[in-house]
């Protein structure tokens, strides 16, 4: 008989389930609380994600329930999320439902071609010969 394990509890402490991708996307978070009155929206800087969970930074964790919708700017798509860690203000979430790779790969690319942490930053070129001015010619 074959038993299936989780593999995250099966590869030891630093296996993932799931590969993460390093981000750097203005996302918001949306919580209702038990009185369902008006969601409260605050905003948070996504860090990393995958599939199953993000990253995330936000200014305050003060009145921020364990259970809220991510929302990341520039993607059409909301996202429920369950607590997992915060310390200090950083939080890491589990989502309710896995992301599909579509999704997840539409939110990378979003980052890498707004220039997030995936592009290099550009450097200014090089002096022509550093000491030497260049002949400027005037027409």
């Amino acid at each position: 008989m074959v038993e299936l394990v989780d593999k995250r509890q099966s590869g030891g402490l630093y296996e993932r389930k799931w590969e993460r991708f390093r981000v750097n996307r203005q996302g918001m978070l949306l919580s209702v609380g038990f009185d369902l009155a008006l969601p409260k929206v605050r905003t948070c800087q996504l860090i990393d994600i995958s599939q199953g969970g993000a990253s995330l930074s936000v200014n305050t964790t003060i009145g921020l329930g364990p259970h809220y919708y991510l929302t990341v700017v520039g993607v059409m798509a909301r996202v429920g999320c369950a607590e997992v860690y915060r310390n200090d203000h950083r939080i890491g979430v589990q989502f309710i439902k896995e992301i599909d790779e579509e999704l997840l790969h539409e939110i990378v690319r979003a980052d890498y071609f707004t220039g997030g942490v995936a592009a290099k930053k550009k450097e200014a070129p090089p002096a022509y010969m550093r000491g030497v001015d260049r002949q400027r010619f005037a027409f």
